[in-house]
């Protein structure tokens, strides 16, 4: 019995402490003050405890949740839209909303997945390519404290890859602390507290913020998360869990939390062979999974604290390195299929391109218009393959 639970467990550390930095550095891009943005982290951390056990138990299934990490990228990536945080809360609630009505209208489920793997991988691409080549300009800026995380990441990344992020956030703490930086605590509080923020709903926030990271969190998380799920012989019950994770997120959103949704690359630790021998028994990791959630969420204050001690380049190099697996794989699936149609990747490259610019046109951020234009360029270069008839024998 001590083997789930170890597993899950260490999903949860591994989760929390690889991205946990790109959830607040959204959060904070977003107009988050130190508390909301450490209540956003105690909400998402609470939503995912209560949506994994929940499922566990109902299902018997080892069905992981998550934050949406890319969903956070794409905050860090836009910034504070107009109406400021509370604007932003609004968005987070109408993504819930919308992925709620995946789960509850099965067509709009199969909408997302009919989006080209190609246009929705560059679009992701984009949107984390600014935040991956934060470690170089943390090297440029700080190299004593920059450099020792880098160097960490890299030795973890080849004997211990799992442990390459969290590695190297240990890395940081101990060069803030052998370099004595100094940060402004005053705005943080180390006791766990949820902050209530009043939603505020503004056209072009929608637009720009809420649409685009419920496409991204339904395309770059839960149809992985699926896959992933499928590889170990497991079949999510997906309107269930779609309902779930959109009514979730949508009462997790007042308090900060942007997305919540299933886990893609942590699944792998619970619902593999290393989690229990007896498939049918992995569900009790996910359960340990949710427990260690709710545990380090009550952290959330302490690790708000660790990002103000440090240089916001630091931390956002940190959230670099844990997002350059995920730019790996967005560039590979942007790529498509060496026998694809070739517009297809014209419609990628242009994809990337234009979120990739950061141009934000009538206020609505660069990943809309990515999609957009990536759509646009796909429709205009498509071309209708002519039909053979046989012919008749003379």
């Amino acid at each position: 019995m001590i083997q789930p639970i170890l597993a899950g467990l260490v999903s949860a550390i591994v989760g929390y402490a690889s991205s946990f930095a790109v959830v607040l550095a959204g959060l904070r891009a977003a107009g988050a003050s130190p508390g909301q943005a450490a209540s956003g982290l105690l909400a998402l951390c609470t939503g995912i405890a209560v949506l994994a056990i929940g499922l566990s138990l109902r299902h018997r299934m080892p069905i992981s949740m998550a934050w949406s990490t890319p969903g956070a990228a794409l905050l860090a990536a836009t910034g504070t839209v107009p109406g400021g945080f509370p604007a932003a809360v609004g968005a987070f609630l109408v993504c819930g909303v919308l992925i709620a009505l995946a789960g509850l209208l099965p067509w709009l489920a199969r909408a997302i997945d009919a989006i080209p793997r190609p246009i929705a991988s560059a679009m992701l691409a984009g949107v984390i390519l600014s935040l991956c080549t934060a470690p170089v300009r943390a090297v440029v800026d700080v190299p004593a404290l920059a450099i020792p995380v880098v160097l960490t990441w890299l030795v973890l990344m080849r004997f211990a890859r799992a442990w390459a992020v969290p590695g190297a956030l240990v890395a940081a703490i101990v060069a803030i602390a052998v370099n004595g930086v100094d940060g402004d605590l005053s705005a943080a509080s180390l006791r766990p507290e949820l902050v209530l923020t009043v939603p505020a709903f503004d056209a072009t926030a929608l637009v720009s913020l809420a649409l685009p990271l419920f496409l991204v969190t339904m395309a770059a998380q839960n149809v992985p998360g699926i896959a992933v799920m499928k590889t170990y012989g497991y079949a999510v019950p997906l309107r269930p869990t779609l309902l779930a994770s959109g009514v979730a997120t949508a009462v997790a959103a007042p308090f900060g939390g942007h997305a919540l949704n299933l886990a893609a690359i942590t699944a792998a630790l619970t619902a593999g062979p290393d989690a229990h021998p007896d498939p049918a028994r992995r569900w009790t990791a996910t359960v340990a999974l949710g427990l260690g959630q709710l545990a380090l969420g009550l952290g959330a204050g302490i690790a708000t604290a660790l990002v103000l001690l440090s240089p916001p380049v630091l931390i956002i190099a940190v959230a670099g390195l844990a997002l350059l697996p995920a730019l790996a794989s967005s560039l590979a699936g942007a790529a498509g299929e060496p026998q694809g149609p070739p517009q297809d990747r014209m419609a990628a490259v242009v994809t990337f391109v234009v979120t990739a610019s950061g141009t934000t046109i009538l206020g609505v951020g660069p990943a809309f218009w990515g999609l957009v234009a990536g759509a646009v360029t796909a429709l205009v270069l498509h071309r209708r393959e002519p039909s053979t008839v046989p012919s008749r024998p003379h």
